[in-house]
């Protein structure tokens, strides 16, 4: 069943542009590197206009089908190793272990992704949420692809660390069911990433514009820590279920554990649900940070923990 949408980008994406000449090459932005700023992120989400509340979603059968998600299978760098298979079946609880947090609610659990199959799956929704009010543009599905195979080898290798940071890509699957047998693709329904970073020396608040040397340095003491969340979006047929807002919790968490007293967000200034969602689950406005990103159209938002 198909249902008007509204789709909140909290900020402009930073991985890739994506130019109107089909014949032009799309083009990554620069990596993080080890005396970088902290980038502005990428989150989308969309909302149900139809729908007021995660609460009043309607799961009977009769009233909506349910959708599956189709990733597209295709030969590519990112997916051609010997471990990669689309149709991996999703995990057991017992082969993930216990000691691995997660967050179970209703017919979902969030946790930290495991598997290529799952990055990749991250990748491709966050492709399919940044193209998806541009579905009859020219081209659009290449684009996706390239954005998706991209965005799977960023997710990888923000995964494994860098200099002055950590990430981690969290996903939210389907609940594991007795004799029910789904591919890992067919059970991710949403995904976010979470990184652990140190302000730069100078800086009291994230991508602050201070006077530093030219080889400044970061700060790596616990007042100087701070967790941000970026990429955020959950599959169409599994919106309006708590499961972004669940994702969120989750993160802030895992950042709490990790000895992180504030966690960031950046938001667009015209997207008033999302910010009354990251006020409800206690964000505010950093003031200060304001001036500095008017050119941007976008607010930082920070949690205390």
């Amino acid at each position: 069943m198909s249902s008007a949408t509204n789709t909140i980008s909290i900020h402009r994406p930073e991985l890739l542009r994506f130019p109107r000449d089909a014949a032009a090459v799309v083009v990554v932005a620069a990596n993080h590197t080890k005396f970088q700023r902290v980038t502005t992120a990428s989150w989308t989400m969309a909302m149900d206009s139809k729908k007021s509340s995660f609460g009043n979603y309607n799961t009977s059968k009769k009233n909506k089908k349910e959708e599956v998600s189709i990733i597209p299978h295709w030969e590519s760098s990112s997916s051609s190793s010997s471990d990669f298979r689309f149709d991996r079946l999703q995990p057991s609880d017992q082969e993930l272990g216990t000691d691995q947090k997660r967050l179970e609610f209703g017919h979902y659990v969030a946790r930290q992704a495991l598997l290529d199959e799952e990055f990749w799956t991250a990748a491709w929704l966050r492709a399919e949420s940044h193209w998806e009010n541009r579905a009859n543009e020219r081209y659009v599905d290449n684009f996706k692809r390239k954005f998706a195979d991209q965005e799977f080898n960023a997710i990888k290798r923000r995964s494994r660390g860098q200099i002055g940071q950590k990430c981690t890509c969290i996903v939210t699957v389907m609940k594991e069911v007795k004799n029910v047998k789904r591919t890992v693709i067919k059970s991710v329904v949403g995904t976010l990433d979470l990184s652990i970073r140190y302000m730069l020396h100078g800086e009291t608040f994230p991508g602050e514009r201070v006077r530093a040397h030219l080889f400044c340095s970061i700060n790596r003491t616990d007042p100087n820590k701070y967790g941000y969340i970026a990429n955020l979006c959950v599959i169409k047929s599994a919106r309006r279920r708590g499961i972004a807002r669940n994702m969120l919790h989750f993160a802030v968490e895992s950042a709490k554990s990790d000895s992180v007293e504030q966690v960031y967000v950046h938001v667009h200034r015209s997207n008033i649900p999302a910010l009354e969602l990251y006020q409800k689950m206690g964000f505010e406005i950093v003031e200060e940070a304001s001036s500095q990103l008017v050119e941007d159209q976008t607010y930082l938002l920070c949690l205390k923990t």
